[in-house]
């Protein structure tokens, strides 16, 4: 039998081609470094920088090409639009910046595994533009399985290390808990529907009368015996995928709080952060939070928006708990990996105000300013904490790991412009004006005054109040406390310049933050 005569159509290929390119490129990466002899791989780290340099001309060019509008492929299964542009770009920086940063430390702490680490990189970036572009829940499911199992063999890579296997075994074993709980809400789900594709699930979930389609069913096989039986059929047909749609959505939310690491689903961001080898504890606390965002707002706004009035309540709960125990657990915390880990759930808990603000008000310019807020907070928040964690690699020399509160005391005296740096980076995490995390609590605190929910602006400004002690804490030890260690920092060229533009990064876009908003709206609006 011929394709022809099986009516088979090959999909646009175009619309995939970063990933396809990223996927090739990896397989390529993995089999060259076979046969590198350098000990420091400079051509498998060049060739990564290439990889994704060129993946950012593609999925800049096809955007270009395109026009902006959504182009869907592989049977509507993979969307192309500006929303996952943006978020792509912001993703391969950011993993080129972790590269930088992480290079050196990496060879040094992981040497049996120099060339995995950059192409585990690579792979577990495949599956972050996968979850970006996923239009069918299957394709978002898929794209989280290469980034977990991925980030997995990452923090596993220090093999030595007894705190980095231990972190490894509970990572995996949550997160596969993580991934049953999402598997789960997406069965329940296409019961319900009767689908998995983004779209056609939005569709039913407009149309009441598709809930009932079991009564009608039941009705037309026989087994009723009048209309009204098959209207009591139909009715109570919908009732029932009603229910199983509600704790479909409960599972679905607790699998992509999981990946958010919001409470009380955090169990595992403090133990991972500090376990893991601090290159690749960058990495995960920075990159995948583009990509949970995504996952998040295809799902929810772009696939259960009818369910609205249900997530709403979810993600409020999630929002302030996170607050809560992420701001409060951080201020008893010596280790700064820990410390930023309990910060990375308070300011996911920030993100979601964004998304619980916009909720009921359809697509229109006020669900929109919402959504950018927190995307625009997301993409912020991404920045300075690359910038966080590239300063503890910074610090950090052979057979020293600089990740203790203690280890910064001093460090004006060390080197004043890393300790302005530094101060730039936790007065932006803080919410200190005029720098960008500023702007990015004030433009998620707007959108909750303007959905009218005062009380959670109360709640979120007073934690953030007490947050900002922590944060401060750091800037005390460095400028008012005598060092510890007076050893010299020494740094490549290439990463001062590197983290100098991270640090300045965060006062511009502090300076100038409307530029970044307009793009996260207008990306937005163009693609929802």
């Amino acid at each position: 039998m011929t394709l022809a005569e099986m009516n088979f159509k090959l999909p646009a290929l175009f619309p995939a081609s970063a990933e396809l390119f990223l996927l090739t490129m990896a397989c390529a990466i993995l089999l060259i470094d076979l046969f590198v002899k350098d000990r420091e791989r400079m051509l498998t780290f060049v060739l990564s920088l290439f990889t994704l340099v060129v993946c950012a001309a593609l999925t800049v060019g096809f955007s270009l090409d395109g026009g902006g509008a959504p182009i869907q492929t592989f049977s509507g299964m993979f969307v192309s639009d500006l929303f996952g542009a943006f978020l792509k770009l912001a993703l391969y920086i950011t993993v080129c910046v972790v590269l930088f940063y992480s290079r050196t430390y990496m060879l040094e702490r992981a040497p049996k595994a120099k060339g995995e680490f950059y192409a585990l990189v690579l792979f577990a970036t495949l599956g972050m533009m996968v979850m970006i572009s996923a239009n069918h829940f299957l394709v978002v499911y898929l794209g989280l399985e290469i980034l977990s199992l991925s980030l997995y063999a990452m923090v596993a890579l220090q093999r030595d290390s007894v705190r980095a296997t231990e972190a490894a075994m509970k990572y995996f074993i949550l997160g596969a808990l993580a991934s049953g709980l999402l598997l789960y809400g997406m069965s329940m789900i296409y019961g319900a529907t009767g689908s998995l594709d983004i779209a056609r699930v939005a569709d039913a979930l407009k149309n009441p009368s598709v809930l009932g389609d079991a009564g009608n069913l039941l009705a037309q096989s026989g087994l009723t015996n009048t209309m009204h039986d098959a209207a009591v059929a139909a009715n109570a047909a919908a009732d029932g995928n009603k229910l199983v749609l509600v704790l479909g959505l409960v599972f679905l939310v607790a699998g992509l709080a999981f990946k958010l690491g919001v409470v009380p689903f955090h169990m595992w961001i403090p133990d991972v952060y500090h376990g893991a080898p601090t290159g690749v504890t960058l990495f995960i606390g920075s990159a995948p939070k583009l990509a949970a965002f995504a996952i998040v707002m295809r799902l929810l706004v772009g696939g259960l928006s009818s369910l609205a009035g249900d997530w709403q309540q979810m993600l409020i709960i999630l929002a302030v708990l996170s607050m809560a125990v992420g701001n409060l657990a951080a201020i008893a915390q010596t280790n700064l990996k820990r410390m930023l880990a309990y910060s990375t759930i308070s300011h996911m808990g920030f993100m979601l105000l964004g998304l619980v603000s916009a909720v009921g008000a359809g697509v229109d310019d006020a669900s929109l300013k919402a959504y950018s807020a927190s995307m625009f907070y997301v993409i912020t928040y991404v920045i300075t904490s690359a910038g966080a964690f590239g300063m503890i690699l910074l610090l950090s020399r052979s057979g020293f790991e600089s990740e203790e509160l203690n280890d910064f005391k001093g460090l004006n005296k060390r080197s004043p412009w890393f300790a302005a740096i530094m101060m730039m980076l936790m007065f932006s995490m803080a919410g200190i004006p005029f720098f960008v995390g500023f702007f990015a609590k004030f433009a998620v605190l707007r959108a909750v005054v303007e959905a009218g929910q005062i009380w959670l602006a109360i709640v979120a400004i007073v934690f953030s109040l007490i947050g900002a002690f922590y944060y401060l804490r750091v800037i005390k030890l460095m400028y008012f406390d005598a060092p510890e260690d007076t050893t010299p920092i020494l740094v490549p060229n290439e990463i001062r310049f590197l983290m100098s533009l991270n640090g300045l990064a965060v006062a511009f876009f502090g300076l100038f933050p409307q530029t970044l908003m307009t793009m996260c709206f207008m990306t937005l609006k163009l693609s929802l």
